[in-house]
C-alpha cells in the first residue's frame, strides 16, 4: 500500500463550495445540477483519438500516466464538465492480480481465464496490486495539478462481480454465462474469487484517494444478471464491504455506485450499501427513480448515449424532463451508460445547454 499522506485532512472530499458534485453529493439540491459524462475521454473525440494513436495501444495510453492525464483533461477543456473521471480501464485490477490482459482490435478486452478454485488461488495477494497500478496514482497525481480548482476528480474501480465476469470468461459476454457457471459449480469457489478482488479492489481505491481523488465510483456493469440471493452475495455485499473500508481509511470520502440494470433492486441500493449518490440506467425512468430511489439520497443519471447520436429536440427535450424530474433533490446529471464512439461532439454541447440553459 502507498503510504499515506501526513496531512489527513487531504483525503477528505474539498469542502470548498466551488465543486458543485461535491456539494450534490453532501445531499445538497442544487438549482443546476452538476454534469459530467460516463466515457466522457473516448473514442467520439478526434483529439482522444490522436492521443490514443501516439500512445501506441490501448493499455500503453493507460499506463502512461502524461498521456492518460491528457485524454483526461480534454473534454474538459471542450466542455467546462463539473467532474474530470480518472482515464483507465476496470480490467487494469484483475491484471494486476496476475491474470493476462490484452486487447484485440476492435474486438475489446481478451484476458485469460480463472474457472476454479486453483485459478483463484493463483492470483497474487490483494496487497500486491500497487506495483503494477503505480503508473495509475501517478496520473492523479498529475491531474491534481492540472484540474480547475472547481472541478471535481474522480477515481474508479469496476465491482468485484463485473471484474469477475471478464476473468471467468476471457472476455465480455452477453448473459455472463461462464461467471454464472462457475458460481452454480462452486459457489464457495467462487466466493474465493469475489472475495479477492474486493480485497484488491479496496486497496486500488484507497491509492487513488491517496493520489488526489476527491470522489470514487465503483462500477458493477454486469449486476443486472444477478437476482435474488445471488444479487445481494455477489453486487451488494461487496460494495458495502469495500465502501466501508474506504470510508474507515478514509472518513468523508464519498463514494458513487453503479449497479447498472439492477432495477427494482435500485430502490434500497445506497442504504444497504453505504453509498452516496446510486447511479442509475436508463432502463428506468427518471420520475420512477425520483420517487423510489432519490428518495434515500444523491441520484446521477440517466440520459440514454443514443441521444447524443441522434440529436436533435428530443435530445433537449429528454434532458431537460430529466432535470425536471429530479430536481426535487440531490442529483448529479449523467448518462445511463457510457457515451458510444458514434456520438456527434456537437451534441454533448446541446446536452449542456438544455441543462445549463
Amino acid at each position: 500500500m502507498p503510504k499515506e499522506r501526513s496531512d489527513v485532512t487531504q483525503n477528505a472530499p474539498d469542502p470548498r463550495p466551488t465543486k458543485t458534485l461535491l456539494r450534490a453529493l453532501a445531499g445538497e439540491t442544487l438549482p443546476v445540477p452538476p454534469v459530467w459524462m460516463m466515457r466522457q475521454a473516448g473514442r467520439y473525440l478526434p483529439e482522444y483519438k490522436a492521443t490514443r494513436a501516439k500512445a501506441g495501444d490501448f493499455l500503453s495510453l493507460c499506463y502512461t500516466p502524461d498521456l492518460a492525464a491528457e485524454v483526461t483533461l480534454q473534454p474538459l477543456r471542450r466542455y467546462g464538465f463539473d467532474a474530470a473521471i480518472l482515464f483507465a480501464d476496470i480490467l487494469l485490477i484483475g491484471q494486476a492480480l496476475g491474470a493476462k490482459l490484452w486487447f484485440a482490435e476492435g474486438e475489446g478486452p481478451r484476458m485469460s481465464t480463472i474457472t476454479d478454485r486453483s485459478g483463484v488461488a493463483s492470483l497474487r495477494p490483494a496487497q500486491d496490486v500497487h506495483e503494477v497500478l503505480a503508473p495509475i496514482y501517478e496520473t492523479l497525481r498529475i491531474l491534481t495539478r492540472a484540474l480547475p480548482r472547481e472541478t471535481t476528480l474522480i477515481g474508479f474501480a469496476g465491482a468485484p462481480w463485473t471484474v469477475a465476469t471478464y476473468m471467468t470468461a476471457g472476455r465480455g459476454t452477453r448473459d455472463q454465462g461462464p461467471a454464472h457457471a462457475f458460481l452454480q459449480a462452486d459457489r464457495e469457489g467462487f466466493s474465493l474469487l469475489i472475495d479477492r478482488l474486493t480485497e484488491a479492489t479496496i486497496e486500488y481505491l484507497s491509492a487513488q484517494i491517496v493520489a488526489g481523488a476527491d470522489v470514487v465510483k465503483i462500477f458493477d456493469s454486469w449486476a443486472g444478471s444477478l437476482k435474488g440471493a445471488d444479487f445481494d452475495d455477489f453486487a451488494l455485499k461487496p460494495t458495502a464491504t469495500i465502501i466501508a473500508a474506504l470510508k474507515a481509511r478514509h472518513p468523508g470520502i464519498p463514494v458513487i455506485a453503479f449497479p447498472r440494470e439492477a432495477g427494482e433492486r435500485y430502490v434500497g441500493f445506497a442504504a444497504a450499501t453505504g453509498a452516496d449518490c446510486v447511479a442509475l440506467d436508463n432502463s428506468v425512468s427518471a420520475d420512477w427513480a425520483a420517487r423510489h430511489v432519490q428518495v434515500d439520497g444523491c441520484v446521477q443519471g440517466n440520459l440514454a448515449p443514443s441521444h447524443l447520436v441522434t440529436g436533435g429536440a428530443d435530445l433537449v427535450s429528454e434532458t431537460k424532463r430529466i432535470v425536471k424530474a429530479f430536481s426535487g433533490g440531490p442529483h448529479i446529471f449523467n448518462l445511463g451508460h457510457g457515451i458510444t464512439p458514434d456520438a456527434d461532439p456537437e451534441n454533448v454541447h446541446r446536452m449542456l445547454g438544455a441543462i445549463r440553459g
